[in-house]
């Protein structure tokens, strides 16, 4: 029966779901012919109602969050959650996001169902920068870069100083800010401390993994060769 479990760890259904799809010819080969529940096939070759099955475990997902949307579970809105196919939901393991964007936030995001990759990603021994581009209520002053680059910055609340992070003006309100750390609202926190305000945030990399052929709101999966691109150090 390790199909049976397989597919419904994959969230089609129950164990009893998927046995009675078995028994009702939906789980098939690419060429239609049935398929049962003790055969022996490997995973490209399932497709249940002419559809091939799911990506397998240990899956990174490329999700382009859209503006009010969370990050959470459970959520009076909508959740990035609600952007994927609902049986996404009942994998077994779970899919978790790799960190969190806030509602007000779009861009980059990752998701995964690898608690392993997770904890690699997000553990500051990995050393993986986190790219944004803002938009200003005012002009720069003209020493955030310096500010930012020092190490000293202090974030109110806090009690030790910030990371040193790389700040790029784009135009007097429009700056592009890596960061190496994911403390609370952290950006928006740094302009605040320099009296300024963000307008609009945008995660647009992980490491070097940029968000690219997703539209907001869409997601894909992505490939070995891409997610060895989170881990490698800036040019």
């Amino acid at each position: 029966m390790r199909l049976v479990k397989l597919i419904a760890n994959l969230g089609y259904g129950s164990r009893k779901e998927v046995a009675w799809m078995f028994r009702e010819g939906r789980i098939t080969d690419p060429a239609g012919e049935v398929l049962y529940a003790d055969d022996k096939v490997e995973h490209a070759q399932i497709h249940i109602d002419g559809e091939p099955l799911d990506p397998p475990g240990g899956m990174l997902l490329m999700m382009h969050k859209p503006l009010g949307v969370t990050c959470s579970r459970k959520d009076p809105g909508r959740v990035v959650y609600d952007l994927l196919p609902p049986r996404y939901r009942q994998r077994s393991p779970a899919l978790s996001t790799v960190g969190r964007l806030d509602r007000d936030t779009s861009g980059l995001l990752l998701i995964t169902d690898d608690g392993a990759l997770l904890h690699r990603i997000i553990s500051p021994r990995a050393n993986v920068t986190k790219v944004y581009e803002a938009t200003l209520a005012q002009d720069l002053r003209g020493d955030e870069q310096a500010l930012f680059a020092s190490g000293t910055l202090m974030l109110e609340s806090e009690t030790t100083p910030l990371l040193p992070a790389k700040l790029e003006v784009l135009a007097p309100r429009h700056v592009r800010l890596s960061i190496g750390e994911g403390r609370y609202h952290q950006v928006r926190r740094m302009f605040a401390a320099t009296g300024n305000n963000v307008e609009t945030l945008a995660r647009t990399a992980i490491g070097q993994l940029q968000l690219q052929g997703v539209q907001p709101g869409g997601w894909r999966q992505l490939g070995a060769d891409e997610i060895g691109r989170i881990f490698e150090p800036a040019a």
